[in-house]
């Protein structure tokens, strides 16, 4: 069993607040928009991170991190990218390729609006932590936990912060 926290759209921020889960995880996971690798290099310090770049991230971000990171995790067939979409509205970007060859979660970040919701014509999940940045329209600071054991996807909590 794997205990996560999926964050995304961190636009350069990072605290003590969001560490807190962090050390709390056993992996952490980055929907893009990091901002500035300060925020990756304090969460790696704690716990082993994946991710990708956001349409923010500059060309240092880009070379650490890839746009798709596509991975097992348990036996969990797990595809994050920045710009993605949701069901019914994937982006033109990975929309053959979801649909050729789904995953079993498939998460994105970018519109910094927390959602979690089922494609049931592709049996996936579809997840976006919102955003735990400052920087943007978003009223709330939002990530996710959950836990995944073996083929489960389980024990989801939103992580809810004061206004920004």
């Amino acid at each position: 069993m794997k205990k996560i926290l999926l964050l995304s759209d961190t636009h350069s921020y990072i605290d003590e607040d969001i560490l807190k889960y962090v050390k709390e995880a056993d992996e952490v996971w980055h929907a893009g928009d990091i901002g500035n690798l300060k925020v990756t290099d304090a969460i790696k310090k704690i716990k082993p991170l994946k991710g990708v770049y956001g349409n923010i991230d500059d060309a240092k971000i880009r070379v650490e991190y890839p746009e798709n990171n596509r991975f097992m995790c348990e036996d969990v067939d797990v595809w994050i990218t920045h710009i993605g979409g949701y069901p019914n509205a994937y982006n033109v970007r990975v929309r053959e390729e979801i649909k050729a060859n789904p995953p079993k979660l498939f998460i994105s970040g970018h519109s910094h609006i927390l959602k979690v919701m089922p494609d049931k014509k592709l049996n996936l999940l579809h997840m976006n932590p919102g955003a735990v940045g400052k920087h943007g329209l978003h009223k709330k600071r939002t990530m996710l936990r959950f836990t995944i054991d073996g083929k489960k996807i389980e024990n989801l909590e939103v992580i809810e912060f004061n206004k920004r």
